[in-house]
């Protein structure tokens, strides 16, 4: 019998007369790390399956099976674990196992999960290893949130709460803050282990009620320490500036998060690792980042008692804001009695207006994360005193020299109240184009995560720099820039490459051919764009 060989994945075949089961790790014209052992029992199985985290269903079948000493799940038949497919008649069997694993209990936990709703048992485990990556799983339910929210927006008001241009923009940076996660652990968890494992002066125990929620008010203060400095000390404002750049509040508003604030939030946390396990710490800075999703949106009004206690879309609001009222306001996490507490608090007033200060007006990704960077440092050359070139990175964004560590709000622009986000025309046609390859860049992205284990480091940088490119072409194209075509033209290069070495798929198996055909005809297209631009320069030239 010769195992299947799918598209990043394990094959599994097991003979059923010797009870030995085989694992190969094969990816077609991709280089990879192979691995091929053979296991004379499901526990030994079950390691290999543990080398990637797409098989955790499998391996808890396999636990299953083997706690319970029954005759191994496989036997007699090869089978693809990352499809289901097999070819003998455990196809059946295999299937209805699959389906108890994946049962309603785990999306109920799932959905739970996005709410702060799981309870200390549930999320209680003893090794870090051990704690599920649960923003990572995730993504099946901000999907649904996101189209949730557009469904009812459209009933509601009669338009879509999000456009084209933004939404794209918000998921892009969204899918650019986590790619350091490919290569590293967290900075919050790194570092908090470290200090754990160095310095502890006290090891609560990692399976009690209290440590939970001790740890739950710890992560939540230490998250609204974190979230004020970032507004508080310029240098720090711009990393944490990309979230605020949207000027629409909406799901996908969530996802706009930073690449570089991971490396300057840990050390807020640092004070919790003398006695709180890292175990419980790895769980709370999930569900806490995971909380602050759904407050994201105008449809929520007022949540009455609870506005009291916990942060909720109308604080939230407050916070987004660019009116006077609303800046440095309302920092809390899950909880919103910090604010409260620490005079920071501000009922929502007059309606928001969202988005920077000043807007950025673009939609390049790049500009996005790392523009106020360069900003400060321009900022700082105009100044001949050292401190104030040191002030411009330490103080507050609004700070000038003779004002106070954070300055005053009087020279900002002022808010009107009609306001009207930066939305470029474009045409429908080049809309449908960038959906399409911008979710054919998503599906690169989710492959990338699924198989970081074996995945060399040379494939997983490029097919990394493919998905950056990816994202700041779409972006130059929503933005119809001059070098659009050029750049564009590079991009699809690269990408039929990628596709014909087979280091991209397409969304699904029955798309292949089609796929492969848009692909071919976008870089056709774009070839005689950028030819036909070419000859224009070399007119104006001439």
């Amino acid at each position: 019998m010769t195992p299947l060989k799918p598209y990043g994945g394990v094959t599994v075949k097991v003979n059923g007369d010797s009870k030995r089961a085989s694992c190969s790790f094969k990816r077609p014209s991709c280089p990879v790390r192979e691995v091929s052992s053979s296991a004379v029992s499901v526990s030994q199985l079950t390691d290999l399956l543990n080398l990637q985290e797409n098989n955790k269903v499998v391996k808890r079948r396999l636990e299953e099976f083997d706690s319970t000493k029954e005759r191994p799940l496989f036997l007699g038949a090869a089978v693809n674990t990352c499809t289901g497919n097999t070819d003998s008649s455990g196809a059946a069997r295999f299937g209805l196992q699959m389906a108890e694993a994946v049962d309603l209990g785990s999306v109920v936990s799932g959905v739970r999960s996005m709410f702060f709703m799981l309870t200390p048992n549930e999320t209680a485990f003893q090794k870090v290893e051990e704690v599920p990556q649960y923003v990572q799983q995730a993504t099946p339910y901000f999907v649904g949130l996101m189209v949730l929210e557009l469904l009812v927006g459209i009933l509601k008001t009669g338009a879509p709460v999000v456009t084209i241009s933004d939404g794209l923009t918000s998921i892009s940076a969204g899918m650019i803050s986590r790619i350091p996660l490919l290569f590293m652990r967290g900075c919050e968890l790194t570092a908090y282990m470290y200090v754990w494992n160095q310095y502890r002066l006290l090891e609560l125990p990692w399976d009690s009620a209290w440590t939970w929620w001790f740890t739950f008010l710890g992560v939540d203060l230490g998250y609204y320490w974190v979230h004020r400095l970032a507004h508080e000390v310029n240098f720090i404002w711009a990393a944490h500036q990309v979230h605020h750049s949207s000027e629409y509040y909406n799901l996908t508003t969530a996802l706009r998060q930073s690449l570089t604030q991971q490396f300057t939030s840990w050390i807020f946390y640092l004070p919790l690792a003398l006695v709180a396990p890292p175990t419980v710490f790895a769980v709370h800075i999930q569900l806490n980042l995971l909380y602050q999703f759904w407050i994201h949106t105008e449809l929520i009004r007022d949540l009455g008692p609870l506005e009291w206690v916990f942060n909720t879309p109308k604080h939230h609001r407050v916070h987004h804001g660019r009116n006077e009222y609303c800046i440095d306001k309302n920092y809390g996490g899950i909880l919103i009695i910090w604010d409260r507490l620490f005079g920071t608090f501000a009922s929502e007033g007059d309606k928001p207006i969202f988005g920077l200060v000043v807007p950025i007006n673009t939609f390049d990704i790049v500009h996005v994360q790392l523009h106020y960077y360069w900003y400060l440092w321009t900022r700082a050359k105009t100044y001949d005193n050292i401190g104030d070139k040191l002030s411009t990175f330490i103080k507050g964004p609004s700070w000038k020299p003779g004002k106070s560590w954070l300055g005053d709000h009087k020279d900002n622009p002022e808010v009107t109240g009609q306001e009207v986000p930066h939305d470029p025309s474009w045409s429908l046609p080049l809309q449908v184009y960038v959906v399409m390859h911008f979710l054919l860049a998503l599906g690169t992205y989710h492959d990338l995560f699924e198989n970081k284990m074996m995945l060399s480091q040379f494939t997983m940088l490029g097919m990394t720099g493919y998905v950056l490119l990816t994202l700041t072409s779409l972006g130059y194209m929503i933005d119809q820039r001059p070098s659009a075509p050029l750049l564009e033209t590079l991009r699809c290069v690269i990408m039929v490459a990628l596709q014909r070495y087979g280091c991209m798929k397409p969304l699904l198996p029955s798309l292949a051919v089609p796929t492969e055909a848009f692909v071919s005809l976008s870089l056709l297209y774009w070839v005689l764009q950028s030819f036909t631009l070419l000859l224009r320069i070399k007119k104006k030239a001439d």
